[in-house]
């Protein structure tokens, strides 16, 4: 899979997907796709990553609060 960083507008090659579909982690391996040659690894963080589209990612893989209002709601309804 592959994203764009935001400020360098480069695509970067998403190598842990696990890490990009968690939200308890902040950060993804992958590698700039630029070039002949194959880029080292690095650590991204997920804020500076968007779609290539310019899309953000969905909440529910950067906020791991993301259904802490529906909870509540739900909650609150039962009782």
């Amino acid at each position: 899979m592959f994203l764009k960083h935001r400020a360098s507008e480069k695509l970067v090659e998403v190598l842990s997907q696990a890490d990009l579909f968690n939200p308890m982690h902040a950060s993804i391996i992958g590698r700039y796709h630029a070039g002949e040659e194959i880029q080292e690894p690095e650590r991204f963080e997920k804020t500076d990553l968007v779609f290539t589209s310019d899309e953000s990612m969905p909440r529910c893989w950067t906020d791991v609060h993301y259904r802490d209002e529906a909870v509540h709601h739900s909650y609150r309804k039962a009782s």
